[in-house]
């Protein structure tokens, strides 16, 4: 495997409940997919994960080298769970055409979260 991508985000978790505040539905349905919402709203403190979410999708946008914009928008990364429990990464529309032309094969992230932060790393790997 061949290291292609890093990238690092941290995130206020004070800054999404006030987007969740002002904006509401508006704006979960522009930044998280529908599975991305339920997983979130099932837990005790959902600003917390989708501030970890938010935060992923930053990640993953800077270890492609773009940041979230023209090549890729918040809806093309999604983070589900994987059945051993350890977050994955789904790649959809602008996001799953990019990796196909950089060669990416796997995203590696983590997630973590305190009570004010939520922070995320992705690694992309190719085939080395």
């Amino acid at each position: 495997m061949q290291l292609l991508g890093l990238g690092i985000d941290v995130v206020e978790v004070a800054r999404i409940e006030k987007s969740l505040s002002d904006f509401g539905n508006q704006f979960l349905g522009r930044v998280f997919t529908e599975h991305e919402q339920i997983y979130c709203q099932q837990q005790r403190r959902s600003a917390l994960h989708l501030a970890a979410r938010f935060a992923a999708k930053e990640a993953v946008s800077k270890a492609f080298g773009t940041g979230i914009g023209k090549e890729m928008g918040w809806l093309d990364i999604e983070v589900k769970r994987k059945e051993s429990g350890e977050p994955g990464i789904l790649l959809h529309g602008g996001a799953h055409s990019l990796a196909a032309q950089q060669g990416v094969i796997d995203i590696k992230i983590s997630l973590t979260h305190t009570e004010h932060y939520a922070a995320a790393n992705a690694v992309l790997l190719g085939a080395g």
